[in-house]
């Protein structure tokens, strides 16, 4: 009898199972909206656009740099508004993932950037990044990134 009940269910619990599986798997537009987020992040940087900025980091932004120096939101954003110590005249993304759980996305990618100082010395930076992405309020907003150098 236990046995006929077990095959009774196995198609019902193989159904759930699948049914749970596609709820909790991202879809590819997630990861797309993610990716575009991004490279709006990497814009408002190079463009030094505190709009921009402002409205894609979080509140509690914790902005790690290679060098261990670590930043709240107004002190990333006013950073990159006096273009001190960097300018960045490009960047250029590479070798980027993108996982989704839930609300939170992480990113990693590698970052090249070319640069200048502030006396307008050219310069370029290659590292790794890793960031943390939080659906707030319906939208993507950065919520910690952690720099590292390569």
């Amino acid at each position: 009898m236990k046995k006929i009940i077990i095959l009774l269910l196995l198609p019902v619990l193989t159904v759930c199972c699948d049914m749970k599986q596609q709820k909790t798997t991202p879809s590819q537009a997630q990861e797309t909206e993610v990716a575009a987020t991004v490279d709006r992040l990497m814009k408002g940087i190079v463009n030094a656009d505190e709009n921009v900025l402002k409205s894609i980091t979080a509140d509690d932004l914790v902005y790690g740099h290679s060098n261990g120096k670590v930043q709240n939101k107004s002190e990333f954003i006013a950073e990159i508004l006096s273009g001190q110590p960097l300018v960045y005249v490009s960047i250029e993304l590479s070798d980027q993932t993108i996982r989704i759980s839930g609300d939170i996305a992480v990113v990693r990618h590698i970052f090249t950037a070319e640069t200048k100082s502030a006396e307008g010395e050219p310069g370029n930076l290659k590292i790794g990044v890793m960031q943390i992405w939080q659906r707030q309020s319906g939208t993507w907003k950065l919520l910690a990134r952690q720099a590292y150098k390569i």
